[in-house]
C-alpha cells in the first residue's frame, strides 16, 4: 500500500532529526528562552523583511488558529471566514469553544474575496440592531486555501485594504505555506505575506517538521501577553528549543523551498496522469493537494493498491478523492501511483 492521505504521515527531514540528534544532550532555558529559538526567529525576520516581526513558536495548527484569533479578538467578536475554512470545518469548533463565533461566508473555490468581506462589514454596521450580534472582528483566510487554490497576490492585497479600511486584522493560516509559495502560477512571496498580513504563522507540521508553527506578527501591540495567552491555551512548550532547533535548520540554506518545491514536483505528476486519463479535476489546485472526481468503480480500484482520502461523502456514482504529496513522498511511490491510474482504463 503506497500512501498520499495527507502531508503529515512521516517524521521529520532527515537534516532535521540529525540537529535534534546533536543537540540532544544540551541543557537550555525552557519557554522559548533558548539560543535557538532566538536564532530561529531572526531567520525568520530576515526572511519576512521584518526585522520589528514578533515571532512565536507552537505544537499544531488548531493550538495556532484558535490561540492567536482568541488574543485577538475581544470577547463581543467573531471572525470572517470563508464556508470551507479550516477553521470552519476541520477542527471541531476549536475557535468557537473559546468564545468566538466563526462567521462564515460562502465560497466555491474555497476563497475569501475582498468584496465579500467589504459588503459584510458595511451591512453589518448598517443593520440597526447590530449591537445585539457578533461582531465582526477579524479576518481568517490560508495560504493555500482548503482546496488547495492561491490567492494572487492582487487578491491578498484588495483583502488586506478591505481589513485596513475596517480597522480589522487580517490572520493568514499559513499551515501548508510553503507548498503555496513553491506553486508554479503563485506571484506571492512570504515578504508579501508579512506585509499584506497583521499575523500569520508558518506552518512546520506539514512541511518537514517533526511538528512545529511559527506565529509571525507584525508588532508587540497586535498581541498583548501573548505568552501569557499561548499558556492559557496549553501550547507552550517547555522544551521549546526543540522548535527552535526545527525551525533554525528548516530556514538554514533554503531548506523550507526546497522540501516545499519536491512536493509540487511530485503533486504535478499525479495530475498529468489523471489528466491524461481522462478524469476531472474537482479543484484547480496548484499545490501539493490535488482533488479529482472519479468513477466509484474506478477510486474503489484504486484505493486495493493506494490509500488517498475521500473528500465529503461517497456519491451515488462518482466520488471527490484527494491526493497529497509532501517533503517525504517518494519518487518510485509516485511511479506506482501512475502505472495504477493507468491501468484504470483497463478492466
Amino acid at each position: 500500500m503506497i500512501r498520499f492521505d495527507n502531508d503529515y504521515m512521516a517524521g521529520c527531514h532527515p537534516k532535521i532529526l540529525e540537529q535534534l540528534s546533536l543537540t540532544n544532550l544540551e541543557e537550555t532555558p525552557g519557554y522559548g528562552h533558548d539560543h535557538y529559538c532566538k536564532e530561529a526567529s531572526e531567520l525568520i525576520r530576515k526572511e519576512c523583511g521584518n526585522p520589528d516581526a514578533e515571532v512565536w513558536f507552537m505544537n499544531g495548527g488548531t493550538q495556532t488558529n484558535s490561540t492567536v484569533l482568541n488574543a485577538l479578538l475581544r470577547r463581543h467578536e467573531g471572525v470572517i471566514a470563508t464556508d470551507s475554512g479550516h477553521i470552519a470545518v476541520h477542527e471541531a469548533g476549536a475557535v468557537e469553544a473559546w468564545g468566538h463565533k466563526v462567521i462564515e461566508l460562502p465560497s466555491t473555490d474555497g476563497k475569501l474575496y475582498a468584496s465579500a468581506i467589504d459588503r459584510y462589514i458595511t451591512d453589518f454596521y448598517a443593520d440597526a440592531t447590530y449591537p445585539h450580534m457578533v461582531f465582526p472582528g477579524a479576518v481568517y483566510i490560508s495560504f493555500p486555501t482548503e482546496l488547495g487554490t492561491l490567492y494572487s497576490l492582487k487578491e491578498l492585497t484588495d483583502i488586506s485594504e478591505v481589513c485596513h479600511k475596517h480597522n480589522i486584522p487580517l490572520f493568514i493560516d499559513g499551515a501548508r505555506l510553503g507548498y503555496g509559495l513553491m506553486a508554479e502560477s503563485c506571484d506571492v512571496t512570504i515578504k508579501d505575506i508579512a506585509r499584506l498580513s497583521d499575523v500569520f504563522y508558518i506552518g512546520g507540521t506539514k512541511v518537514g517538521l517533526l511538528f512545529g508553527e511559527a506565529v509571525v506578527a507584525k508588532s508587540s501591540k497586535l498581541l498583548p501577553h501573548f505568552f501569557t495567552t499561548i499558556k492559557q491555551h496549553g501550547a507552550l512548550l517547555a522544551k521549546s528549543r526543540l522548535l527552535g532547533i526545527q525551525f533554525k535548520t528548516l530556514f538554514t540554506d533554503g531548506l523550507y523551498y526546497e522540501v516545499s518545491q519536491h512536493a509540487i514536483h511530485q503533486a504535478n505528476r499525479i495530475r498529468e496522469a489523471f489528466t491524461q486519463n481522462g478524469y476531472k479535476i474537482a479543484f484547480d489546485s496548484p499545490t501539493n493537494q490535488q482533488f479529482f472526481t472519479l468513477p466509484n468503480e474506478a477510486m474503489d480500484r484504486l484505493a486495493k493498491n493506494v490509500s488517498f482520502e475521500v473528500w465529503g461523502r461517497r456519491g451515488e456514482t462518482e466520488t471527490t478523492v484527494r491526493f497529497v504529496t509532501s517533503w517525504s513522498t517518494k519518487t518510485e511511490d509516485v511511479d506506482c501511483l501512475i502505472q495504477q491510474i493507468n491501468k484504470l482504463n483497463n478492466k
